[in-house]
């Protein structure tokens, strides 16, 4: 479901939260250190997703030192937590703040003081940097609450999400099952970028990122000895046809212009080399930003596993699992991100992303429900290449963290007030 509307932050909205704007900086700066302290102890101790059992115990923690009540779902990982300013009831509007929490099973190869501590998991994609974010965020609000006079903010409900398992796209769903979502008027979430420098905020309206589907194929036939492959089936050669098919038929049949990539990440047959298995087992993902291409290549992948089975003999299944949506940016929400980075950065320093990614995020599933938008927090240091997401070596530039949370702070309020503005 998408909630799309015309209207953008005017002068006069982004002028009603000019009294908090001293109060925000002044706690960003004196807070900076400690929060990049907390993404350092985040970043040492990254847990997989589905396992994130401490980490969650260390947002919980941290959250209630801050005098914010949360609670862990049943399920034992990620945090919902509210905060609240003025007589709140059931007509109260809420504002979600969304992170992921959840580490990368690989190897952190960086050589810095608060590299993994625990072999064969890393933060290699910023999640740790997300929640330090939004826990700097709760920290901020937190404070502009206290010290807020009951007519310069409506009643108000700040949720605070802190999800598990993004990295297998679980989480997201998990969280919605556990209330997350409940009253929530818009969503707001972000996600580091190491294309963008730090000190740089990257904005889009509308699509932002793919749809994405994983395709599990099984090829079973007749294995047999290398010297006779006559007597056999030969799933290795069927699976290489196969793979050479898809990739030759999926650009020579979807429009140049519609976004869409099919690739093969893995491959998976035989135990020995004189020996022909009897199975081959593939998978890969499909990429698309367009829904109407994204059934036509589905058919395609059919259509081809039905000729190879054919022309070799084996027996081809194939199934498409977890189908993750598009990221596609509400114009209001988005409009409320700008407003705020303008604030934070100034205009300069806004970077307006030209076409989606193809990578995909399971903040989709909560745009399916209620209205929001992503930004990319640019987190690249000096230098002329900076590592990349799910680099062994990835890291960022740890003046992103005040940044994002600055950003996230000021959309939050001037979201608040374009809701009860009936926007």
């Amino acid at each position: 479901m998408l909630h799309q509307s015309p209207k953008r932050m005017t002068p006069q909205d982004i002028e009603r939260i000019v009294p908090f704007e001293v109060l925000i900086d002044r706690i960003a700066e004196d807070r900076e250190a400690a929060w990049i302290n907390c993404r350092r102890s985040l970043h040492a101790t990254p847990e997989a997703s589905g396992e994130e059992t401490e980490t969650s115990r260390f947002i919980l923690a941290r959250l209630e030192q801050i005098g914010i009540p949360a609670r862990i779902p049943d399920r034992g990982v990620g945090v919902i937590a509210d905060l609240c300013v003025g007589d709140v009831d059931e007509q109260t509007r809420t504002i979600a703040l969304r992170a992921d929490i959840d580490a990368l099973r690989m190897q952190d190869r960086k050589a810095v003081p608060y590299c993994s501590g625990r072999s064969g998991l890393a933060h290699s994609c910023g999640h740790d940097a997300h929640t330090t974010v939004i826990l700097a965020a709760a920290e901020i609000l937190k404070s502009v609450f206290d010290r807020t006079a009951s007519d310069q903010l409506p009643p108000l409900r700040i949720r605070f999400i802190f999800q598990p398992a993004e990295e297998t796209c679980e989480g997201a769903l998990w969280m919605i099952q556990d209330g997350a979502l409940t009253d929530v008027s818009a969503i707001l979430g972000l996600h580091v970028d190491p294309l963008i420098r730090a000190g740089m905020i990257g904005i889009r309206y509308g699509v932002l990122t793919a749809q994405v589907d994983e395709l599990l194929i099984a090829i079973h036939g007749k294995g047999g000895h290398a010297a006779r492959p006559q007597h056999t089936t030969d799933p290795i050669a069927a699976s290489a046809m196969l793979i050479s098919n898809l990739y030759q038929a999926v650009p020579r049949n979807v429009d140049s212009l519609v976004p869409t990539v099919l690739t093969i990440g893995t491959v998976h047959g035989g135990t020995a080399s004189n020996i022909i298995p009897d199975q081959v087992d593939i998978a890969g993902t499909l990429r698309t930003t367009d829904a109407d291409t994204r059934l036509r290549v589905l058919s395609l992948v059919r259509n081809c596993c039905e000729s190879v089975s054919t022309i070799t003999g084996n027996r081809i299944d194939v199934e498409f699992r977890s189908p993750l949506g598009s990221v596609i940016n509400d114009i209001n929400v988005t409009s409320a991100f700008e407003a705020a980075t303008s604030q934070v950065l100034g205009d300069a320093r806004i970077v307006h992303i030209d076409r989606p990614s193809m990578g995909g995020e399971d903040f989709a599933m909560y745009i399916d429900h209620v209205r929001g938008a992503q930004i990319r927090l640019g987190c690249a240091g000096e230098g002329d290449e900076w590592p990349l997401l799910h680099s062994p070596v990835f890291d960022i530039d740890e003046s992103c963290l005040a940044i994002g949370a600055r950003v996230m702070t000021r959309a939050a309020l001037m979201l608040a007030l374009m809701i009860r503005d009936g926007v």
